[in-house]
């Protein structure tokens, strides 16, 4: 991984960063409050010896220096801390005391400064000035060799203790920003650990590779989408120059076939397969070829609602003889588009969809028009998508961006490998705005002009379709076989 990989991962982990680095300062707030405030009072003795000449203070200089760092360990004692509780009346035992005390030696210097801790400040100053008077007695009589020849070593205080106005803990500002780093590193972990884990699917290529079939489209992601349809934008969004970028692609698998059955579906339900199979219907539909959309998932078919039309009569019904199939079909739009819908919910779809009489209707509808798109359910819950891929040329799987996982992808292809089928090509959908590839999708080739202003599409139904069934190819204004844009909203 080079650095921008690493800003990748950031990009697309970021709330989790956000959240652990949030958390530890949270965690750092809260220890501040409940930490109590502690004051530090400190006291400066000074260590020297008294010498008759210059060479003996050279001696006696480097005497001192030997003992004051002996001193900086006595003054933190089990004895000397005893004494100052003896002095000040303490009910606090000579082991808790000890805790509140610390010595060090100036560097270079014969000077050992003491400081006292404690929650009340007069307290620490009470302390450090009874240290400084038990630790000058004690160094005497340790130092004493003998009662005539008194001391060698003398500790004399600096000046009274000193205490600060301001608490020394706990620091807000320092635990805050210690708070952010910590958060920060944990979440750059988590980050990288949840992308090592993450099987997810992000990059064309990817799904191409596990797919064994090109990705014919991609897609990003829109909220309003699945309200939408293709012929709510102006004619140079980027939505519909996306879909013609699909709809070209398309037209390369089996180019030597005259009529082609597809079935769009997916691995899971949400991943905008009923949605990507209409207005790819629309984009075929607009370019002048005779294209029906058949409803294909008779357990939660949406293809008629989404375009408006009658979903009572359709599939089910021509399969059942209840209707005859050209009186099943509605008309949908100024450009001609078929569409089948899902008809009456049956009690078995799957036993419906392998049936000899769905296999005429495809045989019926491959006369009829010159492009078949089957809503499928998806792969893997149920068996009706793969049921219909064995009987057309392939099956267009959706793949939702960062939601498809590989071993879900990798289901889908043993699915469909059972029944003899295959996947035609795959469509990458809800992407970034700025792309798998890091292309924007946000531009139009026309400018302003092609915005995405919403125009108003009618449905209309028809009560027979054998006009529209008989009607030539070339009866029909050649519409605009692709566009050379990038990758439209999904």
């Amino acid at each position: 991984m080079d650095l921008r990989d690493y800003f990748k991962v950031f990009g697309r982990r970021w709330r989790l960063v956000l959240a652990c680095a949030l958390v530890a300062v949270a965690a750092a707030t809260l220890v501040t409050l409940a930490s109590p405030l502690k004051y530090t009072s400190t006291v400066r003795l000074f260590v020297s010896t008294s010498q008759p000449d210059l060479a003996s203070a050279y001696q006696g200089g480097l005497f001192s220096e030997q003992r004051v760092a002996s001193y900086a360990d006595l003054v933190t004692g089990p004895e000397l801390a005893r004494r100052v509780v003896d002095r000040l009346g303490f009910e606090r035992s000579p082991a808790a005391l000890r805790k509140q005390i610390s010595a060090s030696v100036v560097p270079n210097t014969v000077i050992l400064a003491i400081k006292v801790t404690d929650r009340n400040p007069q307290t620490a100053g009470r302390i450090a000035q009874a240290l400084a008077v038990e630790f000058t007695g004690f160094v005497k009589r340790l130092e004493s060799s003998s009662a005539k020849s008194g001391t060698p070593i003398k500790v004399t205080s600096l000046g009274p203790p000193i205490t600060p106005r301001a608490p020394v803990s706990p620091q807000p500002i320092r635990n805050v920003a210690a708070g952010v780093a910590v958060g920060l590193l944990l979440g750059a972990g988590a980050a990288g650990v949840r992308e090592a884990l993450d099987s997810t699917l992000r990059k064309p290529e990817e799904v191409a590779e596990l797919a064994s079939a090109p990705v014919l489209g991609s897609f990003s992601y829109d909220t309003k989408v699945s309200k939408r349809l293709l012929t709510d934008y102006r004619s140079h969004a980027p939505r519909v120059e996306a879909f013609r970028v699909l709809r070209t692609n398309l037209q390369f698998i089996n180019v030597d076939q005259r009529s082609k059955v597809f079935v769009v579906t997916s691995s899971l339900p949400g991943e905008g397969k009923t949605t990507t199979a209409t207005n790819l219907a629309i984009a075929l539909a607009q370019s002048g070829q005779r294209v029906v959309l058949v409803d294909g998932d008779l357990r939660r078919p949406g293809v008629a609602d989404s375009l408006g039309l009658e979903a009572k009569v359709g599939l089910t019904s021509a399969l059942i003889g209840r209707v005859a199939l050209v009186d099943a079909i509605q008309d949908w739009g100024t450009d001609g588009l078929a569409v089948l819908a899902s008809g009456p919910m049956p009690p078995d779809p799957t036993q419906l969809l392998q049936s000899r009489a769905m296999a005429e209707v495809l045989n019926d509808l491959r006369r009829a028009f010159d492009i078949v798109l089957i809503d499928a359910p998806p792969l893997l819950p149920v068996a009706d998508a793969a049921i219909l891929s064995a009987q057309a040329e392939g099956a267009l799987l959706v793949v939702r961006h960062g939601k498809t996982t590989r071993d879900q992808i990798r289901a889908c292809v043993e699915r469909l490998g059972s029944v003899h089928a295959h996947i035609a090509g795959s469509v990458l959908n809800m992407c970034p705005h700025r792309g798998p590839n890091g292309v924007s999708y946000s531009y139009s080739y026309a400018g302003p002009a092609g915005d995405d202003v919403p125009r108003p599409a009618k449905g209309k139904v028809l009560p027979s379709a054998s006009t529209r069934v008989a009607e030539p190819v070339g009866s029909r204004p050649a519409g605009d076989g692709g566009a050379d844009a990038a990758n439209g909203v999904g």
